[in-house]
């Protein structure tokens, strides 16, 4: 049976007119509520003292109060006079495109095991794919929960708790959806008899957990990203990977260098879909002291700005350039982060760690990475063009898993046999004699 390697289920397409073209153009007719450049400052944790100590310098404040918005602090985005149709905002608080994250790792895995084994265990494959979206529900609604606690999402219309007005039936769902997916999961693990990956998908809801949820909210501390490459690649990619392998006559597989150069690039693609996120909020973060990426970029800015400024009056004008300069650097790090991912994937190839025919067919969708970099390069300055670059990363992380699930199916198909390299020859392959 071959392995269902189309995107259909995660309910978006990538044609030209797509529902990606309407969230764009529904999204542009949409303002921001932006604060001053002195506000976002003094919501720093690192720098509110030292604003405060010169804002009570009565000469220094009537000159801080007389600068209004200089060209460069000046985003443009005023309150929109549009409202925006309810039925845009539901679609947006749904985030359908989103659930590729639920499927990629899924169907990587699933072909990893074919790879190994020859074999596709669909049922199994299904009941894990419903589990994977409905942790995915919790992690969404859970997280415009918590924001909302914290007031990032004040001003953010498409929040499902601002849409159904109830914090208490939004939380309600989520941890409905958190107990209904964990039990499927728990189900599917021990009609597996594969203990291992249970553990595993344990440690990949309990880094989703520890992401945004208190007491913790690690996504507070700059921690989002390594907490979701985690989660989605080495933990729940190696997860699906044993559990659509085992049978009664295989109750576990061996660890590959295939399987965890996969898992890797699983988990690097969705940490830039989160990466992404952050370019449109900065300001916002930057109010709730939420150390995203590009708050940490910007703030690390400012520190030498503030060391090399002779007055404070210098020392406001250029920080009133926060926002754009925490956005340019972080283009510069997806541009980055994109040679990086086709570095190592030819690497990977070329040492064998992955299928000559995932290394191939991976390579065709770089002009999908050139087209994320371009978009980001081109739109950061702009905060309402720039909300789509998640969903342009999504186009390549959907693409990237597709293609990396093919390469390790048609690697099996093909008439020449590649046999994966083991990491752990201790994990025993128990084969039923009679077969």
């Amino acid at each position: 049976m071959s392995l269902p390697l189309g995107l259909g289920a995660s309910g978006f397409s990538f044609s030209p007119g797509s529902g990606l073209k309407n969230l764009h153009e529904s999204f542009s007719k949409q303002g921001y509520k932006t604060r001053s450049c002195a506000d976002a400052l003094k919501g720093s944790p690192h720098f509110c003292c030292d604003v405060d100590k010169v804002l009570q310098r009565g000469s220094l404040r009537q000159q801080v109060v007389s600068v209004s918005r200089p060209d460069y602090c000046d985003h443009s985005h005023e309150e929109g006079t549009e409202e925006v149709s309810k039925a845009t905002l539901i679609w947006r608080a749904i985030k359908l495109p989103i659930y590729s994250v639920a499927l990629v790792p899924l169907t990587v895995g699933s072909a990893a095991a074919y790879l190994q084994t020859g074999l596709f265990l669909s049922g199994r494959y299904f009941l894990l794919l419903a589990s994977s979206v409905l942790i995915i529900t919790w992690l969404n609604l859970s997280n415009d929960v918590y924001d909302f606690d914290t007031g990032a999402d004040k001003n953010k219309k498409e929040s499902v708790v601002n849409l159904v007005g109830s914090r208490s039936g939004a939380i309600i769902a989520a941890y409905s959806s958190l107990f209904l997916g964990v039990f499927w999961l728990t189900w599917a693990s021990a009609d597996a008899g594969n203990m291992c990956s249970i553990l595993l998908l344990a440690c990949a809801i309990i880094c989703g957990y520890i992401y945004q949820c208190p007491p913790l909210r690690l996504s507070y501390q700059g921690l989002g990203e390594p907490l979701c490459f985690a989660a989605f690649g080495p933990f729940a990619t190696t997860a699906f990977y044993l559990l659509l392998g085992s049978t009664s006559n295989i109750t576990s597989l061996p660890l590959t260098r295939t399987i965890l150069c996969a898992s890797f690039f699983v988990g690097f693609t969705t940490s830039l879909i989160l990466f992404c996120s952050h370019f449109h909020q900065i300001e916002e973060d930057t109010a709730v002291r939420k150390m995203s990426p590009l708050v940490c970029m910007l703030l690390v800015f400012m520190f030498f700005v503030r060391k090399a400024a002779d007055s404070f009056f210098h020392f406001f004008l250029l920080s009133c350039k926060q926002v754009r300069l925490g956005a340019e650097r972080g283009s510069t790090v997806v541009k980055g982060a994109a040679m990086i991912l086709y570095t190592l994937l030819f690497s990977a190839g070329i040492s064998g760690a992955l299928p000559l025919t995932c290394s191939v067919l991976c390579a065709l969708t770089l002009p999908i990475a050139k087209l994320v970099v371009k978009f980001v390069e081109e739109n950061h300055k702009d905060k309402e063009k720039i909300f789509m670059a998640k969903y342009y990363c999504v186009r390549l992380h959907a693409l990237f898993g597709a293609a990396l699930a093919a390469g390790l199916v048609l690697t099996r198909v093909l008439p020449k046999r590649y046999v994966p390299r083991l990491i752990f020859s201790s994990v025993i392959l128990s084969l039923d004699m009679k077969s």
